[in-house]
């Protein structure tokens, strides 16, 4: 059987997942991203993954679509913080050296995540539309006409480097991204671990019933919401769904969004959860495979009809 393969490199896990080429998931897989030992070596043991997965297919792999945080470029990878050395990865190059496939595309994790759900998912239909992914990192991704913009550069809703006020004096100049190290889940687990005395990952902070980190916990919400407000008052989205991560606890998220929107937007779109709330950005990189099969599809056809 010919399969597409689809990869998500994060910053705390990788996804994999074999598909036929109409898209069909045949077999998933997951590992730990263990960004402590560097960009090489997670890369490695994704792509050891991603043979295993090949071989049982027991076919072609026709094409593949590979995703990751920061901006793919043809040598190197931008704004990408999280793993060690990722920055420094030919991304594109390396997935298709590894796996001997001729076809593969590459794309920012956030934006092949709302392209999921714009042509799938919770944003099927609306336009605009807004995709908030909220994990380990913060950040937008904004769909007009059905596509999901890139921006100049690519760095279109890029809200980890939003300044959170004009006492910011740490910026991405610095090496900083302001709004994510407030809000992403590692942070909310660094800082909810101070409070609390005792180590504490971001999904814990959030069960926690210890009234200190309760507090901290909605008062991060309070902040993320007043972002996306912001953002929903620049763009006037019909819809935005929100996944990621922190969507573990999915009510508490969307109501201080939904209270924040009701408030301060003057015409508060509709607030729902994503569809792939926790493996948006695998499905994205699916979309990318099967684009890539469809386009000679599509060109055989136009040579015919030109004919």
């Amino acid at each position: 059987m010919d399969v597409v393969a689809a990869l998500d490199f994060g910053g705390t896990k990788i996804a994999l997942a074999t598909a036929t080429p109409t898209g069909e998931i045949l077999e998933q897989a997951r590992i730990d991203t263990e960004p402590e030992g560097g960009a090489e070596r997670a890369l490695r043991r994704a792509m050891e993954a991603a043979h295993g997965l090949l071989a049982r297919a027991d076919g072609r792999c026709l094409a593949v679509g590979a995703v990751c945080p920061g901006i793919p470029r043809a040598d190197r990878v931008l704004l990408a913080p999280n793993v060690p050395g990722w920055g420094d990865l030919a991304f594109e190059r390396e997935v298709r050296a590894a796996l001997g496939v001729e076809r593969v595309a590459v794309r920012n994790d956030v934006k092949a995540a709302a392209e999921a759900e714009v042509r799938w998912g919770a944003l099927r239909g609306a336009d605009p539309a807004v995709f908030v992914s909220l994990g380990t990192g913060v950040a937008a991704a904004i769909a007009a006409g059905g596509r999901v913009l890139d921006g100049a550069h690519g760095a279109s809703g890029e809200l980890a480097y939003v300044l959170r006020g004009a006492d910011d004096e740490l910026a991405f100049a610095d090496g900083h991204a302001p709004l994510e190290e407030r809000a992403g889940g590692r942070f909310i687990g660094e800082r909810a671990s101070h409070v609390a005395g005792r180590p504490l990952t971001g999904a814990e902070a959030f069960a926690s019933d210890d009234p200190r980190v309760a507090a901290l916990v909605d008062a991060t919400l309070d902040e993320l919401a007043a972002q996306v407000a912001n953002l929903a008052i620049l763009v006037d989205p019909e819809r935005i769904a929100v996944g990621g991560g922190v969507m573990g606890s999915s009510e508490r998220v969307l109501d201080a969004l939904g209270r924040r929107l009701a408030r301060a937007v003057p015409f508060p779109p509709e607030l729902v959860a994503a569809r792939f709330v926790h493996d948006g950005a695998l499905h994205g990189a699916l979309a990318l495979a099967l684009d890539l099969v469809a386009a000679p599809q599509r060109e055989r056809h136009s040579g015919a009809s030109s004919a």
